[in-house]
């Protein structure tokens, strides 16, 4: 992606501010889950194959947390107040999802991803006539986050011990967190 230049003021400015800084705390988020699981599975016998599988998913959640951070300082958004909480919250659940087993971790990122996916979606379809190179790369990052999801399906997410709960509170939280991520 090129280097964009700050938007003039206006109400389109705000908008993709408000679309950047949500994208972030997102990301950080989503770092911020799977260190979680990893502080718990790194340290248990016998998942080492969970673990370096979180450590992929991280990885790319990384990458997508790197190009939101310089979106950010290149169009001189801030980033959302509330980094410190996204912090701590993102590794508290993945932690605790951790600690309930590795199905109940990928509950967790099937219910994160579906969230994600489904609001990068909204963006893309905004995007696509206004600023199609971040269109594009917001596509590809839903992209990941469809991986990622798969991953967690495959692994047997919808397994987990209490899924339906679990999942829906993940993603009553995730909804949450968009919205005041875009103004806090």
């Amino acid at each position: 992606m090129t280097n964009a230049a700050p938007l003039k003021p206006g109400p389109r400015a705000r908008r993709i501010g408000n679309m950047l800084r949500v994208d972030h705390a997102g990301e950080y988020g989503a770092v911020a889950i799977y260190r979680g699981q990893r502080a718990v599975f790194d340290k248990l016998p016998n998942k080492a194959r969970m673990a370096e599988l979180l450590k992929e998913m991280e990885d790319g959640e990384a990458h997508h947390l790197e190009t939101f951070d310089r979106l950010l300082a290149e169009r001189k958004i801030r980033p959302s107040l509330l980094s410190p909480f996204w912090n701590a919250a993102g590794f508290g659940l993945g932690a605790a999802t951790a600690l309930m087993g590795e199905k109940a971790a990928m509950a967790c990122t099937e219910a994160v991803e579906d969230v994600i996916e489904k609001h990068y979606a909204e963006q893309i379809g905004e995007l696509e006539n206004i600023e199609p190179e971040l269109a594009g790369t917001v596509r590809q990052f839903r992209e990941d986050e469809l991986e990622h999801k798969a991953t967690a399906e495959e692994e047997g997410a919808r397994s987990a011990p209490g899924y339906r709960l679990l999942s829906a509170m993940i993603k009553a939280g995730c909804r949450t967190a968009i919205k005041i991520a875009e103004k806090v």
